[in-house]
């Protein structure tokens, strides 16, 4: 008995174009409804969490209609199939919209913003740690508090020419310093190589040198993306029509990857016989993680991530994407033979189903001439109701909240990572997401062993306390921050994650019986849905009001942490899984 592994890579592909797909759509949409139409944090992780909400009933309808579903091509392949099309084209429809807004927003450039007297908020104002400032300036003071400390008011003459011009002429390499014991603004000027005239550094326009750990604002950021922001805000209100067609786009992008999503799924065991479906799912786990590395890399090509390209079009990126969705699509139609390979498995499975019977038989016959030998002195036991005890219930509602605690921590940086990195590091996001998930390539092997050797329970705990440490460092890091710091940071989130992922699943269905998996895997499911469909709008809602985006990873931070708190007491559930035969199977555990 062996694993076909060209077959399980073929059918892999139809899980690899879903992934294409999330990790465009993940990265991509928070953009366009902040920078493009102007909604604030709260309002886009609502709309972020729709697909965890039409994900709560969808996946499980769909996935028994294909069960009754039989068609030549078979039950999951026409759902794939046609799924897959409407996804492709509602995705492109969604830039076509995007870029509708976007021609709108042509209205607005800085002597747009700048004329008229548009109010942006502080970057520099927090509800909690830095409320005695002013929360909103107008363009005009805004800009002039941070060239020469004064309000525009204020200024000389001379000095508002120098501001306005100033402000004309802001490009994405300019910085300040704010000192927020004295609330002084402090502007900086670039240092370049006289000989190729790229930036070496950074300076205070008296001369003086940056001092090391300074953490540098982006100067473009705080009033020229900010004034964008307000303008499509403006152009949103007053035309609410474009705002609802978009949204009404995007529910049909959804509901075409709801269609196919669990179909997808079970293809897999469909076509692989039962010893041999976790070393195929470890398979199937590559090929997504393989598909979300390839859009970032496309990212980078792009540079979706660059804060110059906040107003992007993103047709040809999504473009890009589309047509690696398409050519999965037609390699996985024109390869995979579901009908064909279901009827293989099926008479191959029952084959070794015979056999275990037979097997089972003899076992009975011999345990049932022991019990005969010793049933003069056997004691009664009341037959078992299956009922679970109170210490059980107690640890599957603390595995169960723990689960939900740390989605509500990482989805919420997933959900919102790319604004943050755009508005607040002035980083590309691309590179740090793929090193997460490179990362957590790399640790499930090791992972396994571990879980293995000090059991599930133990391997999670150290999985949550470097999810904590990750999270936490990452409070502190800056625009000014070296890019390699975050990079450590998110390979220990992608580790941390993988170490998680693979042991929390198998401990919520080992408190279950035979007869019970399908119900406790509802349970974990519904956890982790559950999470991912309130963190995008409470993670949103808390930077609204505390007026920075800066809380995102505080708030990751402190959910993540409560999850090491309700797993230390879980008593029941752990166990030290047998060592796989071969090291591709611990990978099969993971959890999209």
């Amino acid at each position: 008995m062996k694993l076909n592994y060209k077959r399980t890579l073929l059918v892999g592909f139809a899980f690899f174009l879903i992934c294409v797909f999330w990790q465009a759509y993940d990265t991509l949409v928070p953009l366009m409804l902040t920078n493009k139409f102007g909604l604030d944090q709260t309002w886009s992780g609502v709309i972020m969490s729709l697909d965890n909400i039409l994900a709560l009933f969808m996946l499980p309808l769909f996935g028994a209609l294909s069960d009754k579903k039989d068609t030549r091509f078979g039950k999951r392949t026409p759902f794939i199939f046609i799924g897959t099309i409407c996804a492709i084209v509602c995705f492109m429809g969604l830039t076509f919209a995007d870029n509708a807004q976007l021609k709108k927003l042509d209205g607005g450039n800085n002597d747009v913003y700048w004329n008229s007297g548009y109010v942006i908020e502080n970057k520099e104002y927090q509800s909690f740690t830095n409320k005695d400032v002013p929360k909103e300036y107008s363009v005009q003071d805004y800009a002039s508090k941070i060239r020469f400390g004064k309000t525009y008011a204020e200024l000389t003459e001379s000095e508002k020419a120098e501001v306005q011009n100033w402000y004309a002429t802001l490009d994405y390499d300019q910085y300040y310093v704010y000192d927020y014991s004295n609330n002084v603004y402090k502007p900086l000027t670039t240092e370049k190589d006289p000989a190729t005239n790229k930036i070496t550094g950074y300076k205070y326009l008296d001369g003086s040198p940056l001092e090391d750990g300074v953490r540098k604002i982006n100067s473009y950021s705080s009033l020229v993306s900010s004034a964008e922001s307000q303008f499509a805000k403006s152009v949103s209100d007053n035309n609410i029509y474009l705002m609802i067609i978009f949204i009404i786009v995007l529910l049909l992008v959804l509901i075409s990857m709801a269609t196919f999503r669990s179909p997808a799924v079970a293809l897999m065991p469909d076509v692989t016989l039962k010893p041999l479906r976790s070393k195929a799912n470890a398979i199937i786990n590559l090929m997504g993680t393989a598909g979300g590395i390839v859009v970032l890399g496309l990212g980078m090509i792009f540079q979706t991530g660059a804060v110059k390209n906040q107003m992007m079009s993103y047709t040809w990126f999504v473009s890009a994407v589309c047509g690696i969705m398409a050519i999965a699509l037609v390699v996985f139609v024109f390869t995979v033979k579901e009908k064909k390979w279901n009827a293989e498995m099926l008479e191959q499975q029952a084959l070794l189903d015979a056999e275990e019977e037979k097997e089972n038989e003899a076992k009975k016959i011999t345990a049932e001439t022991s019990a005969d030998e010793n049933s003069q002195n056997a004691v009664t036991v009341p037959a078992s109701k299956n009922k679970m005890s109170k210490d059980k219930l107690r640890s599957l509602i603390l595995i169960l909240a723990s689960v939900a605690l740390w989605f509500i921590g990482y989805n919420a940086i997933t959900s919102k990572y790319s604004v943050y990195a755009l508005n607040e590091l002035n980083k590309d996001y691309n590179a740090t997401l793929m090193i997460a998930q490179v990362a957590a390539v790399i640790a499930y092997i090791p992972v396994g062993l571990i879980a293995s050797k000090i059991g599930r329970k133990k391997t999670i705990l150290i999985g949550v306390a470097m999810l904590t440490v990750a999270f936490g460092g990452a409070i502190f890091i800056k625009s000014s921050s070296p890019s390699w710091i975050m990079w450590i940071l998110f390979a220990l989130a992608g580790i941390a994650w993988a170490t998680i992922n693979v042991n929390s699943f198998p401990m919520v269905v080992e408190l279950a019986t035979g007869s019970d998996i399908g119900k406790y895997t509802g349970y974990y499911y519904t956890a982790s849905m559950a999470a991912q469909v309130v963190t995008p709008i409470l993670s949103g809602a808390l930077m609204d009001a505390f007026g920075s985006m800066r809380i995102l990873f505080p708030y990751a931070t402190i959910f993540v942490a409560l999850a090491f708190v309700t797993m230390i007491f879980v008593k029941h559930g752990d166990s030290r899984p047998e060592q796989p035969k071969s090291k591709l199977e611990m990978l099969g555990g993971a959890d999209d």
